[in-house]
Formats: C-alpha cells, structure tokens, sequence
C-alpha cells in the first residue's frame, strides 16, 4: 500500500516537474518559438535562420576581431616584451627601502597575465563590437553589395561606395578609434607598472615596450588621418548652398578640400615628430611648428571667414560661372537619385478650337474617368454594401479590368471582418477566436458614373454577384488590411462564412495558412504568447486547426522584411477568381553624393531619403496569407544587395502569374515624390536652374479642408501610345507661383510602358488654364452658384468632388462631381450633377457624354457670335450668362477672375 502511495507521489512530483520545466521553457524561448513556427508556415524556416545566424555571426567576427587585438597587444606587453629578471637579488638590494614593487610581485604579475588578460579583453572585445550586433545588416550589404555604375563627379568612387561602405567605414571608425584608445591607455598603465618595478639602474622604458608604444599612437594617427578623409567625403553631402542646389560648391571644393588635405598632411606629420621626440628627445621645434600650422589650418576650416572672404569676393561676382560645374552636379546627381534621369519629355499639340466632334476614342476615353473620390465612395460601399454589422470597408482601391470585352478603370474595396462593431454581449472568446474569422467577398464599381442613373455594381452582394469574366471562387479573406484579431481555424465550433436573407452558412478554412496548434506544448506556448489561457483549455480545437496570427497585411510583411519601405497600403486585385492583396515595397538611402534630400510630403516614408526605387512588389493570399517576394527593379543596387545575403526571397518580376502582373500599377507616393522633385529639376541647364527660370510646381488644391499640393491620379488613356489605352498615373504642373498650366507627367503602368514616365509640355505662349483658374470659373458662374445654394437650402450639403484634369485630343477638360449628402445621421452622399470645363466654358450635366455634348455645342455657339473684348486680369468680370436646355451652362469671363486658390471639396455658399 505503502509502495502505490510513494510512486503516486514520485510520479505526480515528476509530472509537476515536467509541468513547470516546459513553463519555464515556453516563457523564455516562447517569442523565439512562435517566430520560428510562423516563418516555417509561409515557407521561409531558411530566411529565418539566415537573419538570425547572420546577425551573430557578424557580431561574433566583430567581437573575435578587437578581443584578438586587445588580447594580442596586452599579452604581448605582460609575457615578451618584459624586463628580464634579475639573476640575483642584489640589484634589487638598494632598493628594499624604497616604495617600489618587490620581484616577486613582478613575476606574478607575468606568470598569471592570462588569467587577467583573458576575461578582460573578452568583454572589451565584446563592448566595442556590440554596435555591429543591430548593424548587422548593414555589414553585410558592405560585404556582398554589387557596383551601381555610376561614379560620383568628385572623388570618381561607384555609387555603391556612398550607399553602402561609407556608413559601415563610419561606424568602424569609431569602434577602431576607441579600440586603439584602450589598447593605449592599458600598454602605458603596464608599461608603467613594468617600469615602477624595475631597479634604478633601468627605470627608463625599455626599448620594445617604447616601440610597442609607438606603434599603437602612429595607428591613432592614422585613424586620426582617415578622419579627414571621412571629413572630405561628408563634403558631398553638404546643404551650405542651399535652397540654390544641394552639395559641395566652389567654396568648398576651392578653398575646404585642400584645407581637409593639409590637416590630413599636417597630422602625420606631427604625429610623427612627436613619435621620434618620445624616442630621440629630438625635434621639439618641429613638433611645435608642425602642431601650430595644424591647429591654425584647423581653424580656418571650420571657422567661416576664410570661405566668407571667398564667397564675398570671389564667388558671388560672378556667382553663376563659378557655381555652374556644381550645379550641374547636384542636377546630374539629384534626377539619378530620384530614377528621372530617363524621363521623356514631349510637346503637347493644343487644340484651341476644340474638337470638331466626339470621336469613339474620347467617348472610350470618358469611361474611365473617376467621377467620385475614394472618402465619398466609401460612404457608399459602407452603407449599401457592408450588410452585417461587423463587416467594413477599410480603404477603396483604384484598378482596371477586362469587363466584357472593355478595359476600364474602376474602383474596388474589400468587405473585411471588424470585430469592435460586434455589440459588447457578443464579444465572447469563442466568437473572436473561433466563430467570426473572416471577412467575405468584395465590391467594385466603374470609375465613370451617372448622376441620373443608380450607381452600376460590377460585383456586389453576399455572396457576390458580379458581372462576367469577375467571378470570385474565393471570397473568404482572412488576411487584409484592417486590425484583424488572431483566429483558431478550422475548429469543432464551426466558423461563420456569411449570412445572407435566406440563411447562415458556417465553414471550416481549408487554407495552408497559420500555424499548426495539435500539440500541447504548442497551445501552452500560444497560450503564454497571447496571454489567453483558454487556448490552453479550449475542447473545440480539432487535429487540423491552425492559429492564423499577424493578418495585417503590412504588419506581415515588415515582420518578415523591415528594411523595406512600403507605400501607404496594399491594394486588392482579383485574379484568376481569388482575392490577392499588392504591396509597394521600396529601397531608399540618404547616402546618395550631390543628390538633395527630399524634405516635401513624406508622411509615408519612415526615414528621410535622397535615393529612392520602386524595387519589390509583394503579394499576399487573401486566404492563405502566403507571402511572395517578386524584384521588380533587378538594377537597384540596394535589392540586388538584398537577393544576394537572401538568395531565394525575391522572384524574378517575370515569375509572377500574368492575371496578377496586370494588376500591378507604379507607386502613387513615388510618382508624387518624383514629380515635387521634376518640378525644379527638370532644369538641366546650370544657367536656368541657377535663375529658376522655368520652375514649376503641383497646383495647390483645397482638399478635404486642407490647402496642400495637388497630387496623382490614375486615368486610362492614350497618352503613352496613341494607339493604345493604358492605365497611367497622372498629375498637372504649373510654373511656380502662377496659375496657369504649364505640363502634364504621365507614369505608364502596362506591360513594358511600366515605370516609363512622360512630361508632356505646353507650347510657349499658349495659355492653357490651371486648377486654380478653373476653380474660380466654376465659382463665378451665377447659374451654377444658385443652384449650389438651392440644394443646400433644401436639407442637405451640397459639395464639389475631386477636380480631374483629363487631356483628350489635344483638348485639355476639367471634370468635377457635385454631390449631396444630407445633414442627419445618414450621410450618404449621392452624385447629384458633373460639372465639364474648358478654359472659360462651363456645363453642368447628368453625365460625362451629356457634358461634352453639350460643352461641344456652347463651344460652337460661342464661336459663331461676334468676338467679345478681350478683359484685363484685374477688370471686373462680364455678368453675361447663357442657358442650356438640360444643364446649367455659362460661358465666363475670357481671363479668370482673381481669387484665392480654389477648392475641390468646398461647401457651397
């Protein structure tokens, strides 16, 4: 009896034992566990040992590196370099009286050296290399990054030299400096040591240990040397001269360049007068002449009078020829920095008469235009089309799409599950773990609408109804963009696919997706992770169940790559009846020589840049959350770093299935930043860009209730190919500080026109009318303000949209939504009129081809009349107006009245 109640207790103790050891084990390796397990999910076990196993390697060769240098310098010192001992203690006999340190203390001293030296170079080693354990990264794209090409205009090193082995040679300098500063400071404290034990008779330093000495300072000399190199090549990337151009101008390469190269001159050579006058008691008046010019050539550098006297009477009288080579330069630099060195320039041919009539291709050209903009649509899609409290609509996206037959832009948004709108009783455990896991289907819409016609759904509904050629097989998205809760799927509970009028149908996800939960360990691993103790305890788990975690989409991806930038949200495309969420993934230095920071919008970006490419697009399964790497810009240096410390993570662009690479489009925060850039840089020639004679600028534009800078949009024209409609990015420039417009960018997102950007400029003299002007047309018009008024007098807000300028057979056109929203709790707003414009012409109709119609005849009626007096920009405007048949039109003054800068999203007064 005895025996049963003693194995009882001995095996309930080794079971607690057991217990508590795997406790312990999941809490400290648990966050290891659980990102092991995760990269092993999507494939990627390889990478996750590369970056861990990388990481410590450097590290440890760092460490290895400076405890070999500490530990060889300071044994050597203690074991070879010593006195020898004396072969009797008589020398020593006159000395027994004095403070010094008996024999017996000094061989001590050299017998257990190792046992001092060791430990203590070991943590020395390891202190000054621990910078090297978080720049890991940056040590290895130092070791394996290729050659960029290109040479900077100043030094003749390859781009690379900048992007990727200056910051490491930075950051080494310092470690090597402070290494070399120990080992210094530690030989003397030894040497001193020695010298305090050794008898009078040779109580000067010996001869080796003052070499030992020596050689260690002559190499802080050298580094000391290396630091005005360093010093040189941060010239590159100074802002003195702006905001006229960005780099080194003739001040610094004239006057502080060679001031850099006399102090790196000057350096050694007091460094090495004061090395022979420690070891020859000679030169002293060397030493003081070397060190004097040293300091005085120091100072001149970095006090501004010197290059003050310069600048006053050398360079500004004739500032232009001394600064053109520089400025060259910083344009030369800043448009490769930015991938604008290959930008296309054209003219574009204006048609002042407007067109004679409305060809097939503008009418093809209308279907594509956005009427609505993203905020309004979302209204839209979220009050028709979320159906179940707890579905949402995060974001709309933009794409284009074969529908029957007919290549269209149209608008897209993905119905996802939000679980913060369940009602507060409903938020149980198993319902956000277990039953409410995904969200369902999406909805698309043509870009062009009617405002006299109920808005046309391309795919709607639950589950979704779509047109042909738009079927989904898949509509489940488990992964997606919104802050989606980690879910257990499949499960015993069963999970809610959708619920429609007719019935609610439950599934169990059969994707690849997640991380495998079947054994114990792993649900207390995951409970401890996640701090729930029902994953622990839970009896709905089945032998298939997976924990899906990390759904975010961009959180994914940053978990796996953080180095990558990526643009401000991925966007859907469906594609061979699935749902795939797009990614921009970007590379950018701010070490790229003589190019200028870009100091405009850069909410998206996480740190700041003066090098920039759109090199890897990334591709998320809606269901299974597979993550897929594809190297879209093979000729980046940064990427090509990248491919090489990772091989296997990027696939070739080519690689990616053809029914996804039609739905990749250009970066829109890219394009927007490369045109802020153009807008000045586009002036190649030193002369102009020196007077800015041709500056240009994104029209600024009231959106939203915010003045800022107007940016891109996409439109589906003929812009690139005249024979062919491509999907392309689009924004309107104009000369800076004026209204007028002065050039279209265009950024081509098909087949071999992607990345391929055309500026298509105005011809000199012709007037062609900016945002601005058109806005204050529309306002002036009497007939449309009161209707404006009329509608919002009537109970509801009456706003304008988005202002499209749409350039189509040499005619450029303003196109603008006017929409109602009532002022209750239910702001749906409706499109109510389309306002279409050219310069002083303005219509109002229920749709685009109505507008044209109708702006086509007034345009024709207007040119049949007598020609009306030209009127000054500051005259008062003619009050004439003229009426249409179906739509409010107006022909307004032939010069735009003065105003402040107009809205696309104002209230009407």
């Amino acid at each position: 009896m005895r025996s049963w109640k003693t194995l009882s207790i001995v095996v309930t103790g080794l079971l607690l034992v057991v217990l508590i050891a795997l406790t312990i084990l999941g809490v400290v390796v648990k966050d290891f566990l659980i990102d092991l397990w995760w990269f092993r999910s999507l494939d990627y076990e390889f990478y996750f040992w590369q970056r861990l196993l990388y990481r410590y390697v450097v590290f440890t060769t760092a460490a290895a590196f400076f405890f070999a240098l500490f530990f060889a310098n300071f044994w050597i010192g203690g074991k070879y370099l010593g006195a020898r001992r004396p072969s009797n203690g008589a020398e020593w006999a006159s000395d027994l009286e004095s403070d010094r340190p008996s024999p017996q203390v000094y061989r001590r001293f050299q017998s257990r050296s190792l046992a001092l030296y060791l430990p203590l170079t070991l943590i020395l080693g390891i202190v000054v290399a621990l910078p090297l354990f978080f720049y890991w990264e940056d040590a290895l794209l130092f070791l394996l990054a290729p050659d960029a090409g290109i040479s900077d205009p100043v030094f003749g090193h390859d781009i690379s030299f900048y992007l990727f082995s200056l910051p490491v040679y930075m950051l080494l300098y310092s470690e090597v400096m402070v290494a070399l500063v120990v080992v210094l400071l530690g030989l003397g404290l030894l040497y001193w040591r020695e010298h305090r034990a050794m008898p009078k008779a040779n109580g000067r330093l010996r001869r080796g240990a003052r070499l030992h000495l020596s050689l260690i300072l002559l190499l802080i000399i050298l580094m000391g040397s290396f630091y005005f190199l360093g010093d040189a090549y941060m010239l590159l990337y100074t802002d003195a001269h702006l905001p006229l151009f960005y780099g080194p101008g003739y001040e610094e390469m004239v006057v502080t360049l060679p001031l850099i190269a006399a102090a790196a001159l000057l350096l050694l050579v007091t460094g090495v007068t004061l090395l022979y006058l420690l070891n020859t008691g000679k030169g002293l008046r060397l030493l003081a002449a070397a060190a004097v010019l040293l300091v005085a050539v120091i100072g001149l550098r970095h006090t501004p009078y010197l290059t003050d006297a310069v600048s006053r009477y050398v360079v500004e009288p004739a500032e232009m020829t001394r600064e053109a080579p520089f400025i060259e330069n910083n344009i030369e630099a800043t448009l490769a920095g930015y991938r604008l060195q290959e930008v296309e320039a054209r003219d574009y041919p204006i048609r002042e008469e407007g067109w004679e009539e409305i060809t097939p291709d503008i009418r093809l050209s209308l279907r594509s235009v956005p009427i609505w903009d993203d905020e309004k649509l979302l209204s839209v899609y979220r009050e028709l089309q979320e159906i179940r409290p707890y579905y949402a609509f995060d974001k709309v996206n933009v794409g284009r799409y074969e529908v029957e037959d007919v290549y269209q832009q149209v608008f897209l948004a993905a119905r996802q599950i939000d679980l913060e709108k369940l009602s507060e009783p409903r938020q149980t455990w198993v319902n956000l773990w277990l039953r409410y896991t995904h969200g369902y289907g999406v909805v698309m819409t043509p870009a062009a609408q009617a405002a006299d016609e109920p808005i046309e759904w391309l795919i709607q509904g639950i589950p979704p109804n779509s047109v042909p050629g738009l079927s989904i097989d898949e509509p489940a998205i488990y992964y997606g963009a919104g802050n989606l809760h980690p879910v257990i799927a499949p499960n015993a509970s069963h999970e809610l696919d959708y619920a429609s009028r007719d019935e609610v149908k439950l599934t169990d996800y059969d994707g690849s997706g997640g991380v495998p939960i079947s054994s114990a360990f792993r649900k207390l691993v995951f409970s401890l992770y996640f701090g729930e103790r029902n994953i622990l305890y839970t009896t709905q788990m089945t032998d298939a169940s997976r924990l899906l975690f990390r759904r975010n989409i961009r959180e994914r991806i940053k978990t796996l790559t953080p180095d990558l930038t990526l643009g401000p949200n991925p966007y859907l495309a469906v594609a061979d009846g699935r749902l795939y969420w797009i990614q921009d993934a970007l590379t950018s230095s701010r070490w790229y020589p003589y190019s200028r920071p870009y100091t405009g919008h850069v909410e998206h970006f996480e740190r700041p840049f003066n090098y920039i490419r759109d090199s890897v697009k990334v591709v998320v399964d809606a269901y299974n959350g597979s993550v897929d790497y594809y190297l879209a810009d093979p000729d980046d240096p940064i990427a090509a770093a990248h491919a090489r410390i990772y091989p296997g993570l990027f696939k070739p662009f080519d690689a990616m299935p053809k029914a996804l690479k039609e739905h990749v489009r250009y970066p829109k925060s890219l394009f927007d930043v490369q045109m802020d850039v153009y807008a000045r840089y586009h002036q190649t020639d030193p002369e102009t860009f020196y007077n800015q004679e041709d500056a240009w600028e994104l029209p600024p534009n009231l959106w939203r209730g915010n003045l800022e800078k107007m940016r891109s949009y996409y439109l589906t024209l003929n812009l690139i190919e005249a024979d062919r409609f491509e999907y392309s990015l689009f924004v309107p420039m104009t000369p800076l500080g004026q209204p007028s417009m002065r050039a279209l960018a265009v950024a081509g997102n098909d087949g071999d026109s992607y990345g391929r950007i055309i500026v298509y400029n105005f011809p000199k003299g012709t007037l062609v009318y900016g945002p601005e002007q058109m806005d204050a047309f529309i306002k002036q018009d009497p007939s449309l303000s009161q209707e404006l008024t009329l509608w919002s007098q009537q109970g509801s807000q009456a706003t304008r949209g988005r202002m499209i300028v749409v350039p189509v057979e040499g005619v450029v056109t303003y196109i603008q939504g006017i929409f109602l929203q009532a002022t209750d709790d239910l702001p749906l707003p409706q499109l109510a009129q389309i306002i279409v414009s050219q310069g002083p012409m303005v219509v109002m109709a229920s749709s685009l081809e109505e507008g044209f119609e109708s702006l086509h005849e007034l345009i024709r009626e207007t040119e049949q009349e007598e020609p009306v007096q030209e009127v000054s920009p500051r005259d008062e405007p003619p009050e004439a107006t003229k009426g249409a048949a179906k739509e409010t039109c107006r022909e307004t003054p032939q010069t735009p009245p003065e105003s402040p800068p107009g809205n696309s999203d104002t209230e009407a007064s």
